[in-house]
């Protein structure tokens, strides 16, 4: 019997994530699979300038976005669904946003912010007022690394701004600019092998993030031909086997304003009744057996 390693994050005791590889789990069992779940503390390391084995396992679900065992698995020869490479990407914002610029993907304005060393050195005002200029009020700030709506600021003003900037300064981050038109509201598509299965329209009442973890609210959404191939083509190109995109709806039409690689599915499978854990699990089955 084929044998699958579910790794989900170390320290992560999010109901959300244990939700995800209990699913996986009980579909690849489905398939004839059994699939082990574990934190990431599989004890890799280089020895004798060779890494450890890591292919007890045929495969593995990566469900945590540490790129140093992501890489230690790679290296040792196991194939990961995604890759250490797409997750790299995905887990920083700025990079996702510089992988899929120049190929016709339409997404938010978006600066890079400044990265300062030093927590004694003040931000620097003349770049906030080339960021506000560029980009307009209110200002959306983001730190690189985060999910679930944390760590997403709005700047009404300069003051909010600079205290933001400031607040954020040591922390890899971006400015972009507010898609009023989807004020505390997005769609949230799920890909899988190149195929759009579900896709969820979500809704604040209170906020302008729309994250359901913060309170949003879900419902479904007709995926029209516009909105798949721009997802399908978001997710070719960071080479994404399965992840979760999430779209504002500007005047102008669909943006593309996060991809992630990890994105949870309990939420949108009550939505939409789309059995994403089941299509994720064939997918995978098909792709290594």
């Amino acid at each position: 019997m084929k044998r699958a390693l579910i790794l989900v994050n170390a320290y992560s005791r999010l109901v959300s994530s244990l939700n995800q590889a209990e699913r996986l789990k009980a579909e690849f069992s489905a398939l004839g699979v059994t699939a082990e779940i574990r934190r990431n503390d599989l004890g890799l390391y280089i020895k004798d300038g060779n890494i450890s084995d890591g292919t007890a396992y045929d495969f593995a679900v990566y469900l945590d976005k540490d790129k140093y065992t992501a890489r230690f698995l790679e290296q040792s020869g196991l194939r990961l669904f995604n890759s250490r490479a797409a997750v790299e990407t995905c887990d920083d914002k700025m990079l996702t946003h510089l992988a899929l610029a120049g190929n016709g993907v339409p997404m938010p304005d978006t600066i890079g912010g400044r990265l300062c060393y030093d927590k004694d050195e003040s931000v620097d005002e003349n770049f906030l007022k080339y960021v506000a200029k560029t980009l307009g009020y209110p200002v959306i700030v983001k730190e690189c690394y985060g999910s679930l709506g944390k760590g997403v600021y709005k700047a009404d003003d300069f003051d909010a701004l600079k205290a933001i900037s400031e607040k954020l300064k040591l922390l890899p981050h971006l400015y972009q600019r507010f898609v009023s038109s989807s004020a505390g509201r997005d769609i949230r598509v799920i890909v899988i092998g190149g195929k759009c299965i579900a896709a969820m329209l979500r809704k604040s009442q209170g906020d302008f993030r729309s994250n359901l973890e913060l309170g949003g609210k879900g419902s479904p959404y007709a995926i029209d031909e516009d909105l798949k191939k721009l997802c399908l083509k978001t997710a070719s190109i960071l080479k994404l086997d399965y992840c979760g995109i999430d779209i504002l709806q500007s005047e102008s039409g669909y943006l593309v304003c996060e991809v992630n690689s990890n994105a949870f599915f309990g939420g949108i499978e009550k939505v939409t009744g789309v059995n994403v854990a089941k299509t994720y699990a064939e997918y995978i089955f098909n792709e290594v057996y």
